[in-house]
C-alpha cells in the first residue's frame, strides 16, 4: 500500500505549510511511510487542478491510500467531492481525514460484519456533514464577495476592483520560450509578466497544446 498525501489553498497568498506539517507529523507519529504530499492553490468549487489531477489518475492506484488534513481542502462542493469520494472508494483507494477520526482506523478487517457496515454508515453521515458545512462556507464567502462588489459600485469604486486585462498571448510565448530554454525559471516568469499561478499554467496549457509540446 502506497499512502500519499494531498493538500489544498485557495490563493497563493495563503500557506501550504500547515497542512503539509500535519500530514506529515500524522505519518510519523503512527509509523506510516509518507510517500509525497501534493498541493494546490486553486479553488476548491471544482476539481480541475493540475496537481490534484495529476494524482488522481496517474498516481494513485487500488489498495493506495490518500489523507487530507480537511474535507474542505479535498473540495467544498458538497455534490462533486461527494462525487470524488464515491469514485475512491470504488477503485479500492482509501481516503483518511484528520480531522474525521473514524477515518482513520480500518474497519475492513472486522470479523464482525454488522460492526463493520455500522461504522460504515457513522463514517458517511459524519462526511456528509462535514461536506455540508463547507459548501455552506463557500455559499456565504461568494455572496460576501458579491455584497462587496455591489457595494464598490455603489460607491464609485468599481475600477479598483476589475478584474486585470489578459496578457497578450504572444508576449506570453516569447517569455515563456526562455523557460523552455532554461534561462528563466517558471516563478521568475510570472513575476514579468505580473501572473498568478493559476492563469500562467493556464497559459502555459495553450502554448503546450499549440506547439505540441
Amino acid at each position: 500500500m502506497a499512502i500519499y498525501g494531498y493538500h489544498r489553498t485557495s490563493t497563493e497568498e495563503q500557506h501550504l505549510d500547515r497542512g503539509i506539517s500535519e500530514i506529515t507529523e500524522y505519518c510519523r507519529n503512527n509509523g506510516l511511510e509518507l510517500r509525497k504530499i501534493f498541493t494546490d492553490q486553486e479553488t476548491g468549487k471544482n476539481f480541475n487542478r493540475p496537481k490534484y489531477q495529476t494524482l488522481k489518475e496517474d498516481i494513485l492506484m487500488g489498495g493506495d491510500c490518500l489523507i487530507v488534513t480537511e474535507l474542505d481542502r479535498l473540495g467544498r462542493n458538497k455534490e462533486a467531492t461527494l462525487k470524488e469520494l464515491q469514485y475512491f472508494k470504488d477503485a479500492g483507494i482509501r481516503i483518511m481525514i484528520l480531522e474525521i477520526p473514524t477515518t482513520l482506523r480500518n474497519y475492513s478487517s472486522m470479523e464482525n460484519s454488522l460492526a463493520d457496515m455500522l461504522m460504515e454508515t457513522i463514517n458517511n453521515m459524519l462526511i456528509e456533514m462535514y461536506a455540508t458545512f463547507a459548501h455552506a462556507e463557500m455559499i456565504k464567502r461568494e455572496k460576501r464577495q458579491r455584497e462587496g462588489i455591489e457595494a464598490m459600485k455603489e460607491r464609485g469604486e468599481w475600477h479598483k476592483y476589475g478584474r486585470p486585462k489578459a496578457i497578450d498571448f504572444k508576449k506570453f510565448a516569447v517569455e515563456y520560450k526562455k523557460v523552455i530554454d532554461g534561462t528563466l525559471r517558471p516563478f521568475e516568469c510570472m513575476r514579468l509578466l505580473g501572473m498568478k499561478k493559476p492563469t500562467f499554467y493556464k497559459y502555459v496549457k495553450r502554448y503546450k497544446a499549440e506547439n505540441n509540446i
